[in-house]
């Protein structure tokens, strides 16, 4: 690797490059208690390894919530969420830290589609209902299109509830049932939605969570409407 045409990145006024640190170990590895003693001794929870990677982002790959907790606490900056989409814990604290849901990286796209073509049906559940865009493409891909090529049912239902096009077509003019199994469950499931049109109470819980966007969670609760309707629109 040529060090010397990378560019590093900045976060506030560090910007360092390194091999793994303690801290990134302690980070991956889970072990709070040491890496709470590395914080209160100094250790910088910025530092940036020689490929890109942060504290913060080893916590998150190997699902450490509690070692993502203590490096927010200490003031770990939130950049993306890619990385980040395959533990539904970590993904909830990067939500609430402000992540961007839209972080968009040339090859893998937004974090929905990193959590879809990696099957991780709840985290995708918990960016859709932050207010990730559900249609939102890579190459004219779309996060249904990694669902209907993992075979997952339950992932293409949960698009599908949030709002997915089915008919989004691809660089290649494929729509999602085209990266089906033929005669499989997933298969099934995606002729169906073509076949069966969405019901009005499911176009107008669409129709309220697009015109509140990332707020909708925060809103909702507050109109006054039967708690029945709210727990619908909050996907409950």
């Amino acid at each position: 690797m040529d060090l010397e045409n990378i560019q590093p990145y900045y976060f506030g006024d560090i910007s360092c490059w390194s091999e793994r640190t303690e801290v990134h170990k302690a980070a991956s590895l889970g072990q709070a208690s040491h890496l709470q003693h590395l914080i209160q001794c100094g250790a910088s929870v910025n530092i940036v390894a020689v490929d890109s990677i942060t504290p913060l982002h080893e916590a998150c790959l190997r699902g450490q919530a509690q070692c993502a907790r203590l490096l927010l606490d200490a003031g770990a900056q939130v950049t993306t969420s890619h990385g980040e989409a395959g533990n539904s814990d970590c993904v909830k604290l990067l939500i609430a830290e402000g992540a961007c849901l839209e972080a968009y990286d040339l090859y893998y796209g937004t974090p929905l589609h990193v959590a879809c073509a990696n099957q991780h049906t709840r985290c995708v559940k918990e960016l859709l209902n932050a207010g990730a865009k559900v249609n939102a493409a890579r190459l004219h891909q779309t996060a249904l299109h990694h669902a209907a090529k993992s075979a997952q049912v339950e992932l293409i239902d949960t698009l599908v509830d949030f709002g997915a096009n089915i008919y989004a077509r691809d660089k290649h003019n494929k729509k999602p049932v085209d990266y089906a199994t033929p005669d499989s469950p997933a298969a099934a499931c995606l002729r169906s939605h073509e076949a069966i049109p969405m019901s009005l109470q499911q176009l107008c819980r669409l129709a309220v969570r697009q015109k509140l966007g990332t707020r909708a969670l925060k809103v909702v609760v507050q109109l006054q409407l039967p708690k029945l309707i709210i727990s619908y629109l909050c996907y409950q």
